[in-house]
């Protein structure tokens, strides 16, 4: 479903990415790991058509990120750290306008719309400015805005990065409930609890390459540690 094929990522004499292959597939939660400059950003953002690659190519159910990005878009859930929400728009208005964008009717809207905002527990707020949220609240509502087209393929760079434990858990269930509509999960994240209780396999990128790869005993056997922290800081380590 999701798949990275040799990709690389230059800027001058800066690699970024460096021969990054791996896939994703239907009904799997795959969790990319690595230190901050390690080239999960710069990956995924490729994978999303953010950014063009140097050589390689990443693919969405058999679309070229780079050569078909319109194809890629209608397949794929992308959420970044740095988007950001209008935010004289409430979550509903956002999420209907965003459904537009994407070619939704509008009957495919009215269904869609108090679909995510009951997944995302969006109700106390769904008519509220998106200015005035809390940061938890905003990053649901961001979620919920890039799978408003009910993509088979989701990317979430650091999904819960700095929220409450509430807001956390609401995005834990929908990458479990994502899984189970066999749709092909692939996130970065810094927290070790979080791949524990969501990946089914662990790929850890160092120095723009991949490292290791497995599930988590898989790892854990490859370097021979006791817990995922510490076999991730040896292997980052070892890649430098």
């Amino acid at each position: 479903m999701i798949e990275f094929d040799n990709l690389a990522k230059r800027y001058g004499e800066i690699v970024a990415v460096d021969s990054l292959s791996l896939k994703v597939a239907p009904g799997e939660v795959y969790a990319l790991l690595g230190a901050n400059g390690a080239g999960k950003t710069t990956a995924l953002r490729c994978l999303a058509t953010l950014l063009q690659p140097s050589a390689g190519r990443t693919t969405v159910a058999g679309y070229d990120s780079a050569t078909q990005p319109l194809e890629v878009r209608r397949r794929l859930g992308f959420l970044a750290a740095s988007m950001g929400l209008y935010e004289r728009l409430s979550p509903r208005e956002l999420l209907s306008y965003f459904g537009g964008l994407q070619g939704m009717t509008e009957s495919a809207i009215a269904r869609r719309v108090p679909e995510l905002i009951e997944l995302f527990d969006l109700t106390s707020f769904a008519d509220r400015l998106c200015g005035s949220l809390s940061t938890g609240q905003r990053q649901r509502v961001s979620i919920a805005r890039s799978i408003v087209h009910d993509p088979p393929g989701v990317v979430l760079d650091e999904p819960t990065l700095g929220l409450d434990v509430l807001s956390s858990e609401a995005i834990q269930r929908f990458v479990l409930e994502s899984r189970e509509r066999r749709c092909a999960v692939l996130f970065s994240t810094h927290q070790m609890s979080e791949v524990e209780l969501l990946a089914d396999r662990v790929g850890i990128i160092a120095h723009g390459r991949l490292a290791a790869e497995g599930t988590i005993q898989q790892i854990l056997e490859l370097t021979s540690e006791t817990t995922l922290s510490r076999a991730f800081l040896q292997v980052a380590k070892a890649g430098r």
